[in-house]
């Protein structure tokens, strides 16, 4: 059953850090199988995905059916409906458009001293982008992944998913296609994030790689990074509604539920001033996990780590708020704005009753992929400047080195760095920094 905390116990403080510090993700410890699959595809490149693919997805690969055709893309078109390319459409616009207005501007300016100081931003040349799941995959996931990366100005863009039996998801290889995927290859798991990060035959590596995946995936990335960038080590998917009485129990229910259903390890949280509202909306999680298609997924993430905090007030939520600091934050009620001006930590707000997680999830415009496990303490979703770098520049002449150097030299000599003093000095037309 899920946990039901209240604020006004006097153990809550205890309680509640028991359940904060509960451990949801049960993958064992897969670091020394993945460090072998890195080190076959570094060794072996193409013939190691073969291999592996053959184990894993049950399909035999090759280097002609590695990366999908033209005509593979254009058929999985064909076979999607018209209402749902539309769809697609509609949320590729909307996505584009929210996250062109983060694009950052260069910067340059000459200041007191006469330095000319600035800094420029110029897109990631490869982002390599993963796909979980094969043909139960999400084509919102790669609209998500995708468009930010075509917005920075990504000009190689590569996709990788798992394809058993070597099939793929029509609505992914759709979205793929709207969004600007330049390569698309059917392979998965670490695999295919070794392939992206080090390069095989018929893989060429990219600069970055982003999206989630299972625990292989995860794992993966880790040990990968610093040979290849990442975005992030994404865990179970969270969601916490602050709603008070006058919500719909109908609608709370559901929005939690549309976070339990994605993994048996999700989280869905309810915060209200209102008992009796709290017991409608468990009832009405109980009549509509019976008529779920994932009623086994969502009944296990709810009865494992579902959670009911009743609060004096709403008002009283912001530090309980700021403490687990969900990956998804729905405010369903009054005075939504002056709630969000208290909290610190959140991946994404959702505000007012006719607001749902789910959404965003789709087509609202901001990201999807969202920090999770209390990481929004010190992260952000996914946006056009994960795709980016940013490089500093200074220019000086004579006179502001003149200005400003002696106290270069100065600091170097305190810090034991003859050369970098002597480096200054001798523009200052010093021979012995000394």
């Amino acid at each position: 059953m899920p946990a039901r905390i209240d604020l006004g116990d006097p153990g809550f403080e205890q309680e509640f850090e028991r359940f904060l510090g509960a451990k949801r993700e049960t993958a064992g410890d897969v670091a020394g199988a993945v460090a072998a699959i890195i080190d076959q595809v570094r060794e072996r490149g193409d013939d190691a995905l073969i291999e592996l693919t053959r184990r894993f997805d049950g399909f035999e690969l090759d280097a002609e059916n590695l990366r999908l055709g033209e005509g593979e893309i254009k058929k999985a078109r064909h076979d999607c409906s018209n209402d749902e390319i539309q769809a697609l459409e509609l949320a590729a616009e909307r996505i584009s458009a929210f996250h062109a207005r983060q694009s950052p501007e260069d910067l340059e300016y000459r200041d007191e001293a006469g330095l000319r100081l600035g800094h420029r931003w110029r897109a990631i040349k490869s982002v390599g982008m993963y796909v979980p799941g094969g043909t139960a995959a999400y084509p919102s996931s790669v609209l998500m992944n995708a468009l930010p990366a075509k917005v920075a100005g990504v000009s190689r863009l590569v996709m990788t998913a798992p394809a058993p039996g070597g099939a793929f998801n029509p609505l992914v290889l759709t979205a793929a296609e709207i969004a600007g995927v330049d390569e698309i290859y059917r392979v998965g798991g670490a695999q295919a994030i070794a392939a992206m990060a080090m390069g095989t035959e018929s893989i060429q590596p990219v600069d970055k790689i982003v999206g989630p995946g299972n625990a292989y995936v995860a794992e993966a990335k880790r040990q990968l990074f610093g040979i290849v960038g990442i975005d992030m080590i994404a865990g179970p998917s969270e969601i916490l509604v602050v709603a008070d009485g006058d919500n719909d129990p109908g609608w709370i229910a559901a929005d939690l539920l549309s976070q339990a259903e994605h993994d048996s390890s999700a989280q869905a949280i309810l915060i209200t001033d209102d008992a009796g509202f709290a017991d409608q909306v468990l009832e009405r999680i109980q009549a509509m996990l019976e008529s779920l298609p994932r009623k086994a997924i969502a009944s296990e993430s709810w009865d494992r780590f579902g959670a009911v905090i009743l609060v004096g007030a709403l008002s009283d939520a912001a530090p309980i708020i700021d403490a687990i600091a969900p990956e998804h934050l729905e405010l369903a009620m009054d005075g939504a704005d002056e709630l969000f001006a208290e909290i610190e930590h959140a991946g994404s707000v959702f505000l007012g009753r006719y607001a749902p997680e789910a959404l965003g999830d789709y087509l609202a415009g901001p990201n999807h992929v969202l920090p999770t496990g209390r990481s929004a303490r010190f992260s952000s979703g996914l946006g056009v400047l994960d795709f980016m770098k940013r490089t500093s520049f200074i220019g000086a002449g004579k006179a502001p080195v003149e200005k400003i150097g002696a106290a270069a030299v100065t600091l170097a000599r305190a810090e034991g760095l003859h050369a970098h003093a002597l480096s200054v000095s001798l523009r200052l037309g010093q021979t012995d920094p000394d």
